[in-house]
């Protein structure tokens, strides 16, 4: 019995999971029917459109605009939660202040409300009788309803990935290393540009690419604020739904599978980003 478990299980530990091959049977069952299932019908029910049709859809004025407001909007709310993310996450590492737990609370605000709330609350907040949108409005600056809105959508979302990917690599980073680069006559500029920005620009880099992959794909908190004008403030996922309504479901899968490549070199991009992360960290083992 002893040599039979040992042939099994040569580290002699206990599995909680059943064997290898029943856990991994498992493991590509639901895989196929949660994820690779519902993907293939996307892939194949574009093949009622020949190459010049899919080609003419996903190349249509309308569409390709909404490709330069999603992935351009994206672009810029993951560059700008970058810069603010490490602020907010610095602050939180390094500093003490009174209602330090309930801002770090609050960084997770856009993961558990509900993205419908957070598009009203933006577009209430930022229209032109709102608290801040109406600060704005005398200057000739328009937010909601417009592409900044779009913008201010997917800087809401996007800062928690940004804060929690850098946030605990600031938390292992040993203020040693600051003080002996000060010790050296290392300005502070110097000891943050040499010392601790190549330590955690592989942190920035993954939580920009987070940021930036669900900034291309948000609907919910985008649609409300956007005000989804055709060719101006139209995002790619409304192009979907608005097909979908159109019952014109073969272009709908044929702008999604734009989207949907364009995801899958996002996640692969993210997944080497991550490798590489904890490899300049020391976490990948």
């Amino acid at each position: 019995m002893n040599a039979a478990v040992s042939f099994f299980n040569p580290t002699g530990q206990t599995r909680v999971l059943p064997g290898f091959g029943l856990s991994l049977g498992y493991t590509l069952i639901y895989l196929s029917l949660m994820v690779l299932l519902p993907l293939a019908a996307v892939f194949i029910q574009t093949t009622t459109l020949t190459w010049a049709e899919f080609w003419a859809i996903v190349t249509a004025p309308r569409v390709v605009a909404t490709y330069k407001l999603s992935f351009g909007a994206a672009l810029g709310a993951a560059a700008i939660n970058v810069v603010f993310g490490l602020m907010l996450a610095w602050s939180l590492v390094r500093y003490s202040f009174p209602g330090k737990k309930l801002v770090d609370a609050l960084i997770d605000l856009p993961f558990a409300l509900p993205t419908a709330v957070a598009g009203i609350s933006l577009s209430a907040l930022w229209a032109g009788n709102g608290w801040l949108g109406g600060l704005l409005e005398p200057f000739g600056i328009k937010v909601a309803f417009t592409p900044l809105g779009v913008l201010v959508a997917l800087i809401f979302i996007g800062v928690p990935f940004v804060v929690r990917t850098v946030q605990p690599v600031l938390e292992d980073l040993e203020t040693e290393l600051e003080e002996a680069a000060t010790s050296l006559g290392a300005h502070r500029r110097q000891t943050f540009t040499r010392v601790l920005l190549p330590v955690l620009m592989p942190a920035l880099l993954t939580g920009f690419a987070l940021a930036f992959a669900r900034g291309v794909g948000e609907y919910g908190s985008v649609i409300f604020i956007a005000g989804n004008i055709p060719m101006i403030s139209e995002i790619t996922p409304l192009i979907i739904i608005t097909k979908l309504e159109q019952y014109d479901e073969s272009g709908a899968t044929a702008v999604a599978v734009v989207m949907l490549l364009f995801s899958f070199m996002m996640l692969l991009a993210i997944n080497l980003l991550q490798a590489w992360s904890g490899k300049r960290t020391g976490r990948n083992r």
